[in-house]
């Protein structure tokens, strides 16, 4: 079973957040029309609301956007040119949102107490054990909760997986549920074409398991989900850092998956000029799925568990310190607020040495995976690593979150390798063999192979990519009158 591309266009996307190409949502569309309207089928605008931490990801609500990225009008005009992709936080909400804050000054007489997993909701003496507690899978060093202090200076824990300033909803409430249900439609009914659902495989809880993508609850939820978005024809994107095999799962029931497995499998194929794990992968991905190299977030590790052996993964890491550009351990480390371990901080152009060839054969790789590629807006530049935003914030992500002004961006489009990249986009974006199907042909290991053939229209494209020397040629094909092209990436 597919998901149905209901008015979403197999194009690549743009991963960006509102104030990161220019100031606001309406630099930001400036710039997208006004160097990159063929190269961008649609944009996902990282987290826009009023937030109190994590750049957007503790949203204190939906239904207004925060003042200083713009306004639903502005996020709407965007949708008007290019499809729009928003996020939706299903497993918590602010500390700051009205409802928590509610509930902490009134306590059990607030309107929105139901919303929350409060610990005496769990267990009839209101405490969970240290046991049940170590199952819970998490990102963080920390137990699961939170104890916070009413007026009458009475305690309670409650349910909070991620910073102490996102406090988990209670997905079986139904007054939480018709709250996230108002948003979603709010957010449908607004030239939205797919929503991500952030961190949503943590949104099962049930004491004695690891409260992460837990069957078949996950299932009911996600179709809940989709039942009143469907009439809008929103589509789902759920999101989850884990084995690939949950990616694989989710593309059987019916929704996108995300392919955060590419990112390494491309590393370790072009440092070690060895194609045998990539071109497994591409033999048994689904179609149904976004692909990325580079997000907001750091290059997976966790997701290729299987994919790749454990001598390969550490290599891999380790050749991203020698082989990358300015990237150190160090980033990598809790002085610089990284305590997840599951994930590396670089851009994924410095990943690869800021060697041009190298990287636009890792675009191309994308470009020619099944599923619908996105570019996060670092990438899209061929940014390198902010080593000044790192030492200043002391945050490991921020290496890989620039801020682009304007005249910078003017600056950017220009070098070669962005304007070739934009070349390979509009490439992918416009050719009608991408909607057919892909072979990955039998080759050396240090050769990829890559075909797409659509019968209905008779065309075809191919890769072919030497991953050594990491020279690579795309060619089109017209299957009618038997003509090969190759493609020119150059300004001529």
């Amino acid at each position: 079973m597919t998901a149905k591309n209901k008015g979403l266009k197999n194009e690549c996307q743009l991963i960006t957040y509102p104030d990161s190409l220019g100031k606001n949502i309406q630099e930001m569309h400036y710039v997208m029309k006004r160097y990159f309207s063929s190269a961008l089928g649609g944009v996902h605008i990282l987290p826009f609301y009023p937030s109190s931490a994590d750049r957007g990801f503790s949203p204190l609500r939906y239904d207004i956007v925060d003042e200083t990225f713009g306004t639903w009008e502005d996020v709407q005009m965007v949708g008007e040119d290019f499809d729009l992709v928003v996020d939706f936080m299903l497993n918590h909400i602010s500390r700051k949102s009205k409802f928590f804050q509610d509930f902490l000054e009134k306590g059990d007489k607030s309107e929105f107490a139901d919303m929350f997993i409060r610990f005496k909701k769990l267990a009839e003496n209101e405490e969970v054990s240290e046991e049940d507690l170590a199952k819970v899978y998490t990102r963080k060093p920390r137990p699961p909760y939170l104890e916070i202090e009413f007026p009458d200076a009475t305690k309670e824990k409650i349910w909070c997986t991620f910073d102490y300033e996102q406090i988990d909803l209670d997905i079986k409430s139904p007054l939480a549920r018709d709250i996230i249900r108002g948003f979603l439609i709010y957010m449908a009914r607004r030239k939205t074409k797919l929503i991500r659902l952030d961190a949503f495989a943590y949104v099962t809880k049930k004491l004695g398991t690891n409260c992460f993508f837990l069957e078949p609850e996950i299932w009911e939820i996600l179709n809940w989900v989709k039942d009143f978005l469907e009439p809008f024809d929103v589509q789902i994107l759920p999101e989850v850092h884990e084995h690939y095999s949950y990616q694989l799962k989710i593309a059987e029931h019916g929704f996108y998956a995300y392919d955060f497995a590419l990112p390494m499998l491309v590393l370790q194929a072009l440092y070690d000029g060895q194609s045998h794990n990539l071109k497994n992968w591409l033999k048994i991905c689904p179609y149904n799925q976004v692909t990325t190299l580079d997000t907001h977030d750091g290059i997976g590790v966790v997701d290729v568990i299987d994919l790749m052996t454990p001598e390969e993964i550490d290599r891999t890491k380790e050749n991203l310190f020698t082989k990358g550009a300015n990237v150190k351990k160090r980033y990598n480390t809790p002085d610089y607020n990284n305590l997840d371990i599951y994930q590396l901080n670089c851009t994924y152009y410095s990943a690869l040495g800021d060697n041009d060839q190298s990287y636009l054969l890792a675009r191309a790789i994308q470009f020619f995976t099944p599923g619908i590629p996105q570019v996060y807006y670092v990438g899209l530049l061929a940014g390198k690593n902010d080593i000044e935003n790192l030492e200043k914030t002391k945050v490991g992500r921020n290496i890989n979150r620039h801020n682009y002004t304007l005249d910078e961006i003017d600056q950017e489009v220009k070098r070669p390798v962005v304007q070739k990249l934009i070349k390979l986009m509009e490439f992918r974006n416009s050719h009608s063999a991408f909607n057919g199907k892909h072979n990955v042909q039998d080759s050396s290991e240090n050769t990829l192979i890559i075909t797409w053939q659509n019968p209905q229209e008779n065309t075809e494209v191919k890769l072919e990519a030497n991953l050594e020397s990491k020279e690579f040629t795309v060619y089109s094909h017209n299957i009618n009158t038997g003509n090969w092209e190759i493609i020119n990436l150059h300004n001529n």
